[in-house]
């Protein structure tokens, strides 16, 4: 029996382990692949408070490794489930099944992909799916931003204002965004719209150099770029626990800043929760929160 599971290894599921251990808990921490989650593909890091400068990896390496140091339990299993008994919770793995008295589901999300020849190998390389995290790396060059909600609007009115040109690609004549940004970004010179259109090639040497974009009538172009930046959607990893906790219809675990969810006990915390903001300090936060919150639920046990 476990005070706190946490299903997760990524930013938000290291630091709630942190906070949780400092607490005195014991600490089990699921996760299906390798800890760090999708910060560990981030070359670079350079809007951490105190870290000017750091890779993924290298981020997400010293962070399990304090975990690690502070007594957290690590299983490199898949949950898949999670059994709710009031007091006590039962979380399902593909192999094992773990008890606890609280459960943090710090799942993260998923970039949703173009699915395009070397798209993977290009990340890092011209090729990224946040703006405000690598957008600084382009300043004063040419980049394009791919979606036509409010994400994608918002990220081409970040770069607008350090990129020489954005070019805004989406696959309809209008956007699904605020009008308000539209209207905004019309208002910028260096913001040109491609309607009507999708990426269809990846053009690279070592770098991305170009993107080949078509229309609805299956004329191609050729655009010149050094960063794509893919603002299509994220993908929660929420499904596994959809029968128990509610999830809002883009499958996000329906949680506040307090990170509860509708089942007392079990908390969310990162990426794969309601929020606006989604980077990594904010997913650091949540661990902390989310933690603070569990220890508190399995101290009322007693």
């Amino acid at each position: 029996m476990y005070d706190i599971i946490i299903i997760g290894a990524g930013p938000a599921g290291l630091t709630a382990a942190i906070y949780a251990r400092r607490a005195s808990k014991s600490v089990l921490v699921l996760e299906a692949l390798s800890y760090g989650g999708q910060i560990i593909n981030t070359p670079d890091i350079e809007n951490y408070p105190a870290v000017p400068h750091v890779s993924g990896f290298d981020f997400a390496t010293k962070v399990y490794q304090q975990a690690e140091a502070l007594g957290a339990e690590f299983v490199f299993e898949k949950a898949v489930g999670i059994k709710d008994s009031g007091s006590t919770k039962t979380v399902v793995t593909t192999e094992n099944e773990y008890e606890c008295k609280a459960v943090i589901i710090a799942t993260g999300s998923e970039n949703r992909k173009l699915g395009l020849d070397d798209e993977e190998k290009l990340v890092g390389r011209g090729v990224s799916y946040c703006a405000t995290c690598d957008g600084a790396f382009y300043r004063g060059k040419k980049v394009a931003v791919v979606g036509g909600g409010n994400t994608a609007l918002e990220d081409a009115l970040y770069l607008a204002d350090i990129a020489e040109t954005v070019y805004l690609i989406h696959r309809r004549d209008a956007f699904r965004g605020d009008e308000a940004t539209v209207t905004s970004l019309k208002q910028r010179d260096n913001v040109k719209f491609v309607f009507n259109s999708t990426v269809t090639k990846l053009i690279a040497d070592k770098r991305l150099t170009s993107i080949e974009v078509t229309n609805k009538n299956g004329e191609a172009d050729t655009i010149e770029v050094n960063g794509l930046f893919v603002a299509v959607g994220r993908i929660p990893e929420n499904q596994n626990f959809a029968e128990l906790i509610k999830l809002d219809e883009a499958g996000y675990v329906t949680a506040g800043e307090d990170c509860e969810t509708n089942v007392a006990g079990i908390f969310a915390a990162g990426d794969n929760r309601t929020k606006s903001v989604r980077q990594l300090v904010t997913a650091a936060a949540d661990g902390a929160v989310a933690a603070t919150a569990a220890v508190k639920f399995a101290d009322s046990l007693r």
